[in-house]
């Protein structure tokens, strides 16, 4: 009993003041620790925006410097074909808008300005290339050719390893003859109105040259469905109505800038590939050789759109493609403000001139705008397919 009384305790004062002094420090650990939490999550988002910019950004460059590619210049009178189609969401252009159809030949790109008529893409620019390597798909990255020689030795160009080669007896392929004289370049082949075989190592007479040291040029397009149209197709603008997947870290009202192709079997767009998360805007101007001197033309002609043009006046014109790309880096950040309430869309030249615009945060249904730190990225592309 003498034992136990003398192994004496905490007295409840004692812990209810050991736990105020512990509250307390954990309050103050925590006033410095929350700051330096948030700036880790900021600093980690801004750095997954700047890894995903460049990724799409290089993307959509590599895109429009091979606009061009595989298009035929000549289409011969029999064939037809279709495009896209028109089935669509009504916030979205239909994409048969843009389509071309024989005789006229294809317009390697162009774009819809400031599509008022569509909010569901940010009334924001709309862009469409074609190319056959424009696409996504395997076959779409290969291309070959075939030669006729003097002991009419017919012969398929192969590159050596299998990943370089077209498929056999499986991609989709167009024929394009190089050359019938300076005013007949480039003139889809057909067979009976086919514009399209099956390549085969063994290639097909219909597609092959019938006199020697006159090669044919072979363009994979798909590989396994029956081609809509002798090239591929794909569509970028800014997807952000209801249904699509956009990071919680965005600024409500900004969406995705979508690529999308433009499938063979049906016509339509497809699920599509995010180039760039959280973006405002989105808008492309058109640098212009309009006198088709060879040289191109000062900063007062540069233009939003290419209607009304042909393809060839595309060809002969488009020497330059700018991209402006308006998104923010990072996250909401209640203590931050941005400091302008309107962006010019190009700085230079000024957007009164007619090629580009002022983006007003204060209309563009961005809620909080202000808490987001915004940045314009510009790509400046040479196409080297046009011609």
């Amino acid at each position: 009993m003498r034992i136990l009384r003398n192994q004496k305790g905490f007295t409840i004062p004692e812990l209810l003041i050991s736990m105020v002094v512990f509250v307390f420090a954990i309050a103050a650990a925590s006033g410095v620790f929350a700051p330096l939490l948030n700036q880790f999550k900021q600093q980690s988002k801004i750095t997954q925006t700047q890894i995903t910019g460049i990724i799409g950004l290089e993307m959509l460059r590599r895109d429009i410097e091979h606009a061009g590619l595989g298009l035929a210049w000549n289409i011969p009178a029999g064939i037809a074909y279709n495009e896209a189609s028109a089935s669509t969401t009504s916030p979205i252009p239909a994409p048969n808008a843009y389509n071309d159809a024989p005789p006229d030949a294809p317009r390697a790109i162009l774009s819809d300005n400031n599509a008022v008529n569509y909010p569901g893409i940010g009334r924001s620019d709309y862009l469409v290339i074609k190319a056959t390597n424009i696409a996504t798909n395997d076959a779409a990255t290969k291309w070959a050719h075939v030669t006729i020689d003097a002991g009419w030795v017919k012969t398929v160009k192969s590159w050596g390893p299998s990943s370089e080669d077209l498929k056999d007896n499986g991609d989709r392929v167009i024929v394009l003859i190089p050359s019938r004289g300076t005013s007949n370049q480039r003139i889809l082949v057909d067979n009976g109105g086919n514009f399209f075989t099956i390549f085969k190592t063994a290639f097909p007479d219909g597609f092959s040259p019938v006199t020697e040291n006159d090669p044919y040029l072979i363009y994979g397009v798909d590989p396994d469905t029956a081609l809509r149209m002798p090239y591929n197709r794909a569509d970028y603008y800014i997807r952000r109505v209801n249904g699509t997947t956009i990071p919680s870290r965005c600024a409500p009202g900004t969406g995705v800038l979508m690529k999308s192709v433009i499938a063979h079997a049906d016509g339509d767009r497809g699920p599509g590939l995010a180039l760039m998360d959280c973006v405002a805007d989105f808008q492309v101007v058109f640098g212009r050789d309009i006198d088709e001197d060879g040289d191109l033309d000062n900063m007062d002609n540069r233009t939003n759109t290419l209607t009304g043009l042909t393809a060839q006046e595309i060809r002969n014109q488009v020497k330059e493609v700018r991209v402006y790309i308006l998104t923010h880096e990072g996250q909401k950040d209640t203590s931050y403000t941005y400091p302008n309430a309107t962006i010019d869309i190009p700085a230079v030249p000024d957007p009164a001139a007619g090629s580009g615009r002022t983006f007003d945060f204060a209309t563009s249904g961005i809620t909080d705008w202000q808490m987001y730190r915004w940045k314009l990225y510009s790509l400046v592309v040479k196409p080297k397919n046009l011609r």
